[in-house]
């Protein structure tokens, strides 16, 4: 859409806007009551631990009089799971399929507005009736230039009187075309890694590992082994220490896998481990010799000396086995 004339965006434009205020779906019943499974396992993921969700007897002490869905769980009654959701025989399918042939095929949830009525209660069965409330004119975003649709769905229970309305949620997405990608120059050389900081405190670290030697500290007065270095024993707050070699070899204490962001220095992605070494101090390193994704707790590693540029060698921590 981004190279087409003025006059076939207003024709674009006419046609989708012709679909403001179309009710596209009345009387959709939920596939499932309110049931309290569901709301437990929504409360757990959540970590509310509010009691009149799950307990029937905390619940009718309450002004509720017994056990109520979460407000926010509001959509979960009216979802319609991955074959139920197709909308491409509604008229909201009709108005996305527009939009996918001229050129915004790309989407994107923007934001989600939702009014709470009333709390829902076990057994209740919702229904819904769905409106195509607004179609924006071509906007451009920092995704790509489209149009943002916006969808109103009210939901109700019925009840004596008929249908009673107890809560409202507006959708609204971007249908879009992205912008097309500039192509990234090469970096005329590799980038630098961050550089090391030598301080008092951890010079003989550093000095240690540019003798090939992997130190940790040991307090002189209560033989408290300890990394990183530092002025003063945690133990017992002694500011006498002796410099100790470690054998280097240890085991994966615990790992993460750094993705993003992405660092020019770096070939990612990789792993950095938490290496629990065999004299009992723990240390952080690239852990080498396997894939970033077979990286595991308890792995044996050796310290081995990776050399990345002529200022700066770091320790990192090869695979030699299981623990």
């Amino acid at each position: 859409m981004t190279d087409t004339t003025s006059r076939d965006k207003a024709a674009f434009l006419a046609v989708v806007k012709k679909y403001e205020g179309v009710h596209d779906q009345s009387g959709v019943l939920a596939l499932d009551p309110v049931n309290g499974p569901m709301i437990r396992h929504w409360a757990e993921a959540m970590g509310d631990k509010n009691p009149v969700y799950t307990d029937p007897e905390a619940a009718a002490a309450t002004h509720f009089g017994e056990v109520v869905a979460p407000a926010t769980m509001l959509q979960v009654w009216i979802m319609r799971g991955m074959d139920a959701g197709l909308t491409v025989n509604t008229v909201t399918g009709e108005l996305y399929k527009h939009f996918t042939d001229n050129g915004f095929g790309s989407v994107v949830a923007t934001n989600c507005e939702q009014e709470y009525i009333r709390p829902l209660r076990l057994g209740e069965v919702v229904q819904y009736d769905q409106l195509i409330e607004t179609v924006s004119e071509e906007k451009t975003t920092g995704l790509g230039v489209g149009h943002f649709i916006t969808t109103l769905v009210n939901i109700y229970v019925e009840g004596e009187a008929g249908r009673e309305l107890v809560g409202t949620h507006r959708f609204r997405i971007l249908r879009y075309t992205p912008h097309r990608k500039k192509p990234k120059a090469a970096p005329a050389e590799r980038a630098l890694r961050p550089r090391k900081v030598v301080n008092k405190d951890n010079r003989a670290y550093w000095d240690g590992v540019a003798e090939g030697r992997l130190l940790f500290q040991k307090c002189t007065a209560c033989a408290t082994p300890r990394f990183p270095f530092a002025p003063g024993c945690n133990h017992c707050a002694s500011l006498e220490w002796e410099s100790v070699e470690s054998a280097g070899a240890g085991v994966v204490y615990s790992h993460v896998t750094m993705h993003y962001p992405k660092f020019p220095a770096f070939d990612m992605p990789y792993a950095v481990g938490l290496i629990e070494l065999d004299e009992g101090v723990r240390m952080l390193g690239n852990v080498l010799g396997v894939a970033h994704d077979e990286v595991r707790i308890g792995q044996r590693v050796q310290v081995e000396f990776v050399t990345h540029d002529a200022d700066l060698t770091v320790p990192a921590f090869r695979v030699v086995g299981e623990n």
